[in-house]
């Protein structure tokens, strides 16, 4: 498929494993992804894989019918749903099966295992029914037995999806209910003994199959149910001796533990941390597992499978017996030889002998001595303290694993088996691929079974792709079919394989795992398939179908050894248990030599053969179970485990061998409904449907396809690219249409605008119109409140100067006085001097006398004058005074009492004529009357200065001076209070004045947005020009239009209208002495335009009528 921007495509994450996202460009052979979550990636193109946009929201049942058949589009296909608790999806004719973790109703009900009965495979939706049904259906119709292998790793639901299998046959197999439910109960009740003896934690699973099951049901020629057999393969038996972080040992230890206070004691038992063999690992106890509940069931139903109570006495006293052999220590004594280490491991020999009922010494002996066999003699040799630790664990290992072949062998006894069975169902229930961090012998033999049946896997997937290619008739020769048979000639060739390079090292006594890692490095240093690390001396990987697994051999040597040690098989086989003799038969009934090295690998490769021999010869169904999170949590999805899982399972291999011929195929009709625009003129033409078909693919120009006889069949990404054609041809449509959509959609909004437009120009007019007439109405009232104001403000201006006028007459008045009082003292003076003169002749005592006196009263002459200026001065000052805060607050006017007018005496009536410039025009009559007064004035003045009446001495003086201080010091207070007010008047002015500043701003900020929208409103106008520009006589004249204009009002004085049609003067307390600017006062000017200024007298004032008044 092309890969072009706007392409849905799927990109590696590291989180997610694969997430959706769009290309957004294309650069060479790399492209930029953003995905769904936000993220930008860049990667290669041959890294990406394209989306089917048109898959169905719920996913489909079969994975083969995805239109891209590629890891993403498998796992996303699962994910959705399994998020709609569908758990069974076919590919194919294989079934993966998602463990719920949780309990689905009616999924497993009798109703449900009837709808399934007879219906062919794809009828009904996917279920284990379907494909046991399909295998049911083939056995009794061909006569050939049938197996179903169940695959996947610790807690994906093997166990679970047998017991469905085996419900399902005993309901197919047409015996009488009680029979049919017998056979089914016993091999069920099987599982609980099986897994307490063969089951044990992992790292990923806490009740992990430690060893391979193979479960025949057979049938007799009517195919009812007649017996049935368990197989064991690759029990784990080096996990008795090694578990390691946080693993456990096979539950029955730590069932034993667990059992009840009487039997712990018959046995010897305590807590699992006192015994060595439990120990090494810090995990004793499982989350949600009662031990002592499983210790009572594992009991029960060793009752139900037939194990006698003397039996499961045997059966705990040897697994009791293998924990105290565990806790036998050895020290060194001597060069070679070793000994019990201490009282503590004396206890626990002479407890194992017991419960094994044996000699103790022969015990010790066998743990500690071993016998050489020569032609001569027998030599008994002395084992080292690792050499006693190895030969307990060895008997340890074989004790257990003789046990649970028993335990097989008794349960295959109590279900019962049918020797003329002619057809058998097995149903494998074996351990899926493991890769761990650490991977030793035991994950190297689990992934060398999966390696066999991952073949046998791939040549039933080539045989059912060929079998559809051969009913469609086809051709299909060229195929190669992708095979992993390298891999297995590198694990069990022979000679040169790795099982026989280690058995042949576990010959020599000498040989260490770092000779066997050696001789693979030199052995294998060219295969394709085997990997030595960097740096490694121990370890080497093998590059398996599912990936890289790389195993530690430190272990190998002693994991592969299985030795048959006479001493032990001769001590235990005279046990006085019968039940422990019976385990271990006398060393004639032996066939192989006692002493003999046995290998673990190659009995297990022999196992494994028969194993597929007997697949082989069965027709195989593959069910591959999922454990969809590691939590074992409900309606949790986790892609990568998923992912590794479908991997491991051999789905993803299973997809490589289908894409490697046709694995895309179409029947004509779905091809024609999704492909026929690419091709319209071929369904207009009456043809056939193959014709149709060919036709178009002929047109797009792809080859390399298939025409059967009812399907189409596509190579590998032949899909993808029809796909592309298609969403490019509709993209380039759709450009189309919506370009067409497009214009419509932009006609009717300009239309709606227009017409909203004219209603708001409509409305706005109307405002306009409203606020001009507002606007004259509150000129109009400024003129009244102007002119009442400029009154107001002439009357105070006239009553400030006639107070001033007042006070600077009493003062003149006052000052005439005195000039009057001194000219009469000194006309005295005179008077008396020239009479003194006239008397000094007759006593010159006298004279001085009189000198003296006229000095004094020369002296207090000047004084009175002193004082009579410094009066006058202060008289003038005050009168200052009281003149400036009239002059700034008019509104506040100092009066003159009536008393204090009348303390002092009047001026002339020249003073005052001289102190009056602004005195009217008088007639005659009045100022004869005016004279008059004048002169009764001045003739009181001079009545007062007559020496006649008043004659004024030295002692008057003190007491006038007085009055005039009284006088000088109520001027003073009244001159401070007038200059409080005029400072509480000023600090007022200036609040008000910083009132005003605000307001104006105000209205200037008002101003600027009515003249913004008076701007954007003339484009609106401006459409309405050719609409204006038709004369109408109809029309009503157009309402005035209001103007406003800023300019700088810096003149002070009284506003005049010879600028404006009105104008605003200063306030009237702005007074000379006021420093602070005021701000530029705005000016409103109100013009009105007519109709005619408007529309215009001529068809040229038309077009610009708007744009001159916007």
């Amino acid at each position: 498929m092309e890969i072009t921007a706007g392409s849905h495509v799927w990109v590696e994450d590291q989180e997610l494993a694969w997430v959706d996202g769009v290309v957004t460009s294309v650069n060479g052979n790399e492209a930029e992804v953003e995905t769904i979550n936000g993220n930008q990636v860049t990667t290669k193109l041959s890294k990406l894989y394209p989306k089917d946009m048109e898959a169905p929201d719920t996913g489909v049942d079969d994975m083969t019918k995805l239109s891209y058949l590629h890891e993403p589009a498998v796992l996303h296909n699962l994910a959705i749903r399994y998020g709609i608790k569908e758990i069974y999806t076919y590919c194919g004719n294989i079934l993966i099966a998602i463990n719920p973790f949780q309990a689905i109703s009616h999924l497993y009900d009798t109703k449900l295992m009837d709808s399934y009965k007879g219906a062919q495979l794809g009828d009904r939706s996917p279920h284990v029914f379907a494909i046991t049904d399909v295998a049911y259906r083939a056995m009794n119709n061909e006569g050939k037995s049938n197996s179903i292998l169940v695959s996947g790793e610790s807690g994906a639901g093997k166990t679970e999806t047998t017991k469905m299998i085996m419900r399902y046959l005993a309901y197919l197999g047409g015996h009488a209910a009680a029979e049919a439910r017998t056979v089914e109960r016993k091999v069920l009740e099987s599982n609980p003994v099986l897994e307490a003896f063969g089951n044990a934690k992992t790292v990923r699973n806490n009740n992990s199959s430690r060893f391979g099951k193979f479960v025949e049901i057979q049938f007799d020629a009517r195919g009812q149910i007649s017996g049935a057999a368990i197989r064991t393969y690759l029990l784990e038996k080096s996990r008795v001796c090694q578990i390691s972080e946080p693993e456990r040992n096979y539950h029955c230890f730590y069932l034993l533990c667990a059992a009840p206070p009487k039997e712990i004691e018959k046995y010897k038992l305590g807590d699992p941390k006192s015994f060595h063999y439990l120990n090494k690992s810090s995990c004793y106890e499982l989350v949600g597992v009662d031990d002592s509940h499983d210790y009572l069931a594992t009991k029960k139903a060793m009752d139900i499978v037939g194990i006698s109570v003397g039996e499961q006495d045997a059966i705990f006293r040897i697994v009791a017996a293998i924990l105290h052999l565990g806790n036998i220590a050895f020290a060194l004594e001597g060069e070679d030889s070793s000994v019990l280490e201490d009282d503590k491991a004396k206890f626990h020999l002479q407890v194992a002998a017991e419960l094994l009922m044996c000699d103790l010494e022969a015990l010790e002996t066998a743990l500690c001595k071993r016998n050489m066999v020569t032609p001569e003699e027998v030599i008994k040799r002395s084992l080292d303290p690792l050499g006693a630790a190895i030969s307990r664990d060895g008997l340890a290992k074989t004790i257990y694993a003789r046990l649970f072949d028993w335990l097989v062998k008794k349960i295959n006894v109590s279900i019962g088996q049918d020797p003329d069975s002619k057809c058998l169902i097995g149903v494998l229930d074996i351990y899926g691929f493991e890769s761990f961090k650490t991977s030793s012998f035991e994950q190297f033999c689990i992934n060398f079974t999966n390696e066999k049946l991952q073949q046998h896997f791939n040549q039933h997937v080539f045989k059912m792709e060929q079998s559809v290619y051969q009913e469609e008739e086809i051709d299909w020769s060229y195929i190669d079919f992708v095979d992993n048979q390298d891999v297995l000639d590198l694990i069990e060739k022979k000679p040169g394989g790795i099982i026989s390079l280690l058995d042949e090292t576990c010959m020599f006594p000498k040989s260490t795992h770092e000779t066997f890692a050696q001789k693979l490095y030199q052995t294998f240093k060219d295969h394709k398939r085997f990997v030595k690390p960097k740096l490694a001396r121990t370890e080497f990987t093998i590059v398996h179908y599912a990936g890289e697994v790389q195993y530690q051999c430190d272990q190998f040597l002693d994991k592969n050894k299985d030795y048959i040690v006479p001493e032990h098989q001769e001590l235990l086989s005279t046990s006085k248990c019968s039940f422990i003799a019976s385990l271990f038969p006398s060393l004639n009934a032996e066939t192989p030599k006692s002493g003999k090295f046995s290998s673990i690998g190659s009995r297990f490769k022999l196992q494994l053969q028969q194993l597929m021999d007997i697949l082989n010869s069965t027709e195989p169904h593959y069910i591959r179970c999922i454990k969809p999170n590691s939590d074992l949590r409900p309606e949790i999805f986790e892609n990568v485990s998923v992912l590794q899982q479908l991997r491991s399972g051999g789905v993803l291999e299973a997809i490589r061998v289908k894409c490697e011929g046709y694995p895309t195929n179409r029947i004509f009709s779905e091809f024609l409904e999704r492909f026929s625009i690419l091709a319209p003129e071929v369904l207009k033409e009456n043809v056939e449907e193959n014709v149709a078909c060919k036709s178009i693919m002929e047109k797009v120009g792809l080859s390399n396809y298939q025409i059967g006889k009812t399907k189409i069949f596509l190579r590998a990404g032949q899909m993808a690219e029809l796909d592309g054609r298609k969403a490019k041809l509709l993209g380039e449509s759709a450009k189309v249409i919506q370009k067409q959509v497009r214009s419509r959609i932009a006609r009717k909004r300009y239309v709606r605008v227009q017409t909203a437009s004219i209603c708001i120009q409509t409305v706005l007019r109307g405002q306009l119109a409203c606020e001009s007439l507002k606007f004259r109405k509150r000129t109009a009232a400024a003129v009244k409140i102007q002119k009442s104001a400029r009154r107001k403000s002439a009357s105070r201006k006239y009553t400030n100067i006639i107070s001033s006028a007042v006070v600077v007459q009493t003062g003149i008045r006052a000052i005439v006085a005195h000039n009057e009082f001194r000219s009469k003292m000194q006309n005295r003076s005179a008077t008396i001097q020239a009479a003194t003169e006239e008397e000094e002749k007759d006593s010159g005592k006298e004279e001085e006398d009189i000198g003296k006196e006229e000095k004094d009263i020369g002296k207090e002459e000047k004084d009175i004058g002193k004082e009579e200026k410094d009066i006058g001065k202060e008289e003038k000052d005050s009168g200052k005074e009281v003149k400036e805060p009239e002059d700034k607050e008019p509104e506040k006017q100092p009066t003159v009492k009536v008393q204090e007018k009348e303390e002092l005496p009047d001026p002339p009536v020249a003073v005052l004529e001289q102190n009056e410039p602004d005195k009217p025009d008088v007639s005659p009559d009045k100022e004869q009357e005016v004279t008059e007064e004048s002169n009764e004035l001045y003739h009181i003045v001079k009545e007062i200065s007559s020496p006649i009446q008043d004659v004024l001495t030295a002692e008057d003086l003190p007491s006038e001076v007085e009055q005039l201080k009284v006088l000088l010091i109520g001027e003073k207070k009244r001159a401070d209070e007038y200059q409080k007010q005029h400072a509480e008047t000023q600090e007022l002015s200036e609040q008000r004045r910083k009132k005003l500043e605000e307001t104006e701003k105000k209205v200037h900020q008002l101003q600027e947005s009515l003249n913004r929208l008076l701007f954007s409103m003339s484009e609106q106008f401006s459409q309405l020009k050719t609409i204006l520009q038709t004369p109408s006589s109809s029309k009503p004249a157009s309402p005035p239009i209001a103007r406003v204009d800023y300019f700088d009002n810096s003149d002070n004085s009284d506003a005049s209208s010879t600028g404006s049609d009105f104008a605003f003067p200063a306030s009237g307390h702005d007074s000379a002495n006021n420093s602070c600017p005021r701000p530029k006062a705005p000016q409103v000017h109100v013009k009105d335009a007519t109709a005619t200024e408007i529309t215009g007298t001529a068809d040229s004032d038309k077009e610009g009528a708007f744009d001159d008044y916007f």
